[in-house]
């Protein structure tokens, strides 16, 4: 129905009524706000994307998976304009609960933890997460894989890797 809305958007008023139908349906009978007009690649993933808002001006690149309770934006800047929107790459999973904004990059490949805020660039083959969003792991390097999922480690991190050198234990 998104694919529908987009071309229909290009189309002169009265034939652009899927437009119309897109936005009562995902809107207000799924809580969902990707607006129609927002530059996607193919094979997004919505999972259960109820609580979903993203601004129009975000670039999503192509197999990405968006989760529910997600926020993807511009903000207000000191100075009172508006940033520019996140460019995200291709092969990105975004867990649920996640806040992204602001002109941040994020890396073909990533994978963000589930309650993580993004306000800086994410490297590419990287799991990040935490508020402010910390890299956790890089992912090995791998060659035609559809999700960064394949891409990750079968050992698990250790209290030890994540805590901070001269902290305490």
């Amino acid at each position: 129905m998104f694919r529908l809305a987009q071309i229909s958007g290009q189309l002169p008023a009265p034939l652009s009524i899927c437009r119309l139908i897109y936005q009562v349906f995902a809107e207000v009978l799924l809580g969902i706000e990707l607006p129609w007009n927002t530059q996607v690649g193919s094979s997004l993933q919505l999972q259960h994307g109820t609580a979903l808002v993203v601004n129009c001006d975000t670039k999503i690149g192509s197999n990405c998976i968006l989760r529910h309770s997600t926020t993807i934006g511009n903000k207000i800047l000191p100075d009172g304009s508006v940033s520019d929107s996140p460019t995200i790459g291709d092969h990105v999973e975004i867990g649920a609960h996640v806040v992204i904004i602001g002109p941040v990059k994020i890396g073909e490949y990533a994978v963000i933890g589930a309650g993580s805020v993004i306000v800086k660039d994410v490297p590419s083959r990287t799991v990040v997460a935490g508020n402010p969003a910390k890299v956790i792991r890089k992912l090995e390097d791998c060659v035609d894989v559809d999700s960064p999922r394949a891409l990750i480690s079968e050992s698990p991190i250790t209290t030890n890797e994540l805590s901070t050198p001269g902290a305490g234990s």
